[in-house]
């Protein structure tokens, strides 16, 4: 385990964050963007510049994953004048008994878990122009399996955006796709050096 975690400042569009760098095992630490502890400002302050690199795309609706995209995909969707927004599911809930779904593992969580979509609202994207948007896109993981389930289900994404790109691995997972990605800055992830000092690493 590294003794000394500290802070990474980090530039997210116009703004600037100290983010606290927190170990996932003894050989890997991450800077944290936790969307929910920055207040209404700065999301809505980066949503609005997100919007503006998405806007080309003419984008019928905003998807995102739960739960840190939750509030990007609010903001984006309401800097770019839309009313409906879509969250995709990690977590089993009672009215997605029914849902459409793909397996996905996050940087962040221990075991593999299944992205859901409800049945429900399949018309409010299918055959329809859609911006996955999340807080960070990391392994490319969530963005990878966002993608292929719209697709499953007739939508058309054009366009991924993100707070903040971390590393460089996230580009091999998403492939072709990595072209459609957006982000208003970037983040190493670290590891520990001989000397027990966190080194940056930008390709991970």
């Amino acid at each position: 385990m590294v003794a000394k975690i500290g802070t990474y400042s980090a530039r997210v569009g116009s703004q600037e964050r100290e983010l606290p760098v927190v170990p996932l095992n003894e050989h890997l630490a991450i800077a944290l963007l936790i969307t929910v502890d920055h207040g209404v400002n700065f999301i809505a302050q980066a949503a609005s510049e997100l919007a503006e690199k998405l806007r080309s795309y003419e984008i019928d609706v905003v998807v995102s994953v739960a739960t840190m995209g939750i509030p990007v995909a609010l903001e984006v969707s309401r800097a770019l004048g839309l009313d409906d927004y879509m969250i995709l599911q990690k977590t089993p809930k009672i009215h997605l008994a029914d849902a459409i779904d793909v397996e996905v593992r996050s940087i962040t969580t221990a075991s593999n878990q299944r992205l859901r979509l409800d049945r429900e609202r399949l018309d409010a994207v299918a055959h329809r122009r859609v911006a996955v948007v999340d807080d960070v896109i990391s392994t490319g993981a969530s963005i990878c399996a966002a993608l292929e389930l719209l697709r499953e289900v007739d939508a058309v994404p054009v366009a991924v955006g993100a707070l903040l790109a971390e590393a460089n691995a996230w580009r091999a997972t998403l492939g072709d796709d990595a072209r459609l990605v957006h982000t208003l800055g970037a983040i190493p992830i670290f590891h520990p050096d001989a000397s027990g000092n966190l080194a940056e690493d930008w390709e991970g």
